[in-house]
């Protein structure tokens, strides 16, 4: 598999985290692979064949914030294009009302995607990617939700509410309103996220982590609450995760993406 990341313009930073391009060639024979919870949400262009429960699911597609991981299937040359966004700014970016999960997007993006399959099977994607970047138009951020946010980043997920709000220049009330009505999600729920996400990706890429010192590191209260709190958004408990991880390092079957570690070079 392919995975590719590439920053947005300056001026699209405080709505898009980075676009991105996965390429696969499952064979003749379906394969799967599954997307796990992060603190995003995703705009997907797919070009070739992606199945959910059965059915074909058209592109372009949005996956709101995820809860628990998702499989898809696949067969032949799949590619994606991903656009990578902040769940307290997707929505006004696109003028819709906050989703969860998978949905088909019913929206003018989606006009988008002829251009786009005719770059994307010449092996263009840079030419690709400027066609997204340049749908994209400068929007003014809601100055309250981006300096929340950026300090829920700055801690990985594990600021307390009050202090988010503090960082924000805002009261609790006012900033959960807010960013409620921009993701359809509290503060906790995506700093949860958040603080899963690093603990997800450091056991994908160092299985071998000792979950004590991770769960210290990240601010959980102990062992016993990184598991919990990691369960309930894998449905596996950590050490199970770190298993399959290095099942999977050793294997070419099952695909599992999880987003590269923060600094990682595209």
């Amino acid at each position: 598999m392919l995975h590719e990341e590439y920053p947005p313009p300056e001026e699209l930073r405080e709505a898009i985290k980075c676009f991105w391009h996965n390429r696969w060639d499952f064979g003749e024979q379906p394969g799967s692979f599954e997307v796990m919870p992060d603190g995003y949400a995703e705009i997907i262009f797919s070009f070739g064949s992606v199945m959910r429960d059965g059915a074909a699911l058209p592109s372009p597609f949005l996956m709101g914030l995820l809860n628990q991981p998702v499989v898809f299937n696949a067969a032949g040359r799949l590619e994606i294009i991903g656009v990578r966004c902040y769940p307290w700014t997707v929505f006004d970016l696109l003028g819709l009302a906050p989703v969860n999960g998978v949905h088909t997007l019913e929206h003018l993006i989606a006009q988008l995607q002829l251009s786009l399959a005719r770059y994307v099977q010449a092996g263009d994607i840079d030419a690709a990617l400027g066609v997204l970047r340049r749908y994209f138009q400068p929007k003014q951020a809601d100055s309250m939700l981006a300096k929340a946010g950026e300090a829920m980043r700055s801690a990985g997920g594990a600021m307390p509410v009050s202090e988010v709000a503090a960082a924000a220049h805002a009261t609790v009330r006012t900033l959960e309103r807010k960013f409620k009505q921009s993701s359809g999600h509290t503060v906790k729920d995506v700093s949860g996220l958040m603080r899963f996400e690093q603990a997800r990706n450091r056991l994908w890429h160092a299985p071998q982590t000792n979950l004590a010192a991770l769960a210290q590191e990240l601010g959980y209260t102990d062992q016993s609450h990184l598991s919990r709190e990691f369960k309930r958004y894998s449905g596996v408990a950590p050490s199970a995760f770190a298993r399959k991880a290095k099942a999977q390092a050793e294997s070419e079957g099952f695909v599992a993406f999880v987003q590269a570690p923060a600094g990682a070079k595209p």
